[in-house]
């Protein structure tokens, strides 16, 4: 049986070093196995590897770099996350969906909240205590998404299974 797919936004350098400190900061060392990443799907099945790898080179050719707002942090309860603003990340999105709605389990039929989470699985106190500190001094960030990564979920760290950059040009 094929592993899982979970399919995540490759985030500019600059944007994705920034978010991969402060996970590392932040996020318990025991359970801290991945870079940061702001995921779209949880668990596309992984017998369908070929025609979700199809639907997403066929996407990347037409889809140019998204803007994207690092907007404020968000209080998970255990944990802290920080939101990401971006219409054309949701509307690109709201298309997979729609294409691979058979597929979608329970998590990815929920609303879509695009977010880097960067701590997570501590107590409430230590969650609260970073997000109020990261409240008092955050400042909006701004950076892009640069294509798609598709990894297999294999129960601890993933493995990369595809990366699709976006090649349209910004200006049309």
């Amino acid at each position: 049986m094929s592993p899982p797919l979970i399919l995540t936004l490759k985030l500019d350098r600059i944007t994705f070093e920034f978010f991969n400190e402060l996970r590392q900061q932040h996020f318990p060392p025991e359970r801290n196995f991945l870079p940061a990443h702001i995921t779209l799907f949880h668990a596309l099945p992984g017998e369908a590897e070929l025609s979700i790898q199809q639907t997403l080179q066929n996407l990347s050719l037409e889809t140019p770099p998204l803007p994207l707002l690092f907007s404020q942090p968000r209080f998970l309860g255990k944990g802290v996350a920080v939101e990401a603003q971006c219409s054309e990340l949701v509307q690109l999105r709201q298309q997979l969906a729609a294409t691979w709605n058979m597929w979608l389990s329970k998590q990815d039929q929920q609303r879509y909240q695009p977010h880097v989470t960067i701590q997570n699985k501590v107590t409430s106190e230590e969650a609260r205590q970073l997000y109020n500190q990261l409240v008092s001094s955050w400042d909006s960030l701004n950076g892009y998404g640069e294509g798609l990564l598709l990894w297999y979920y294999k129960g601890g760290p993933w493995e990369l299974a595809g990366e699709f950059n976006f090649e349209r040009d910004a200006i049309a």
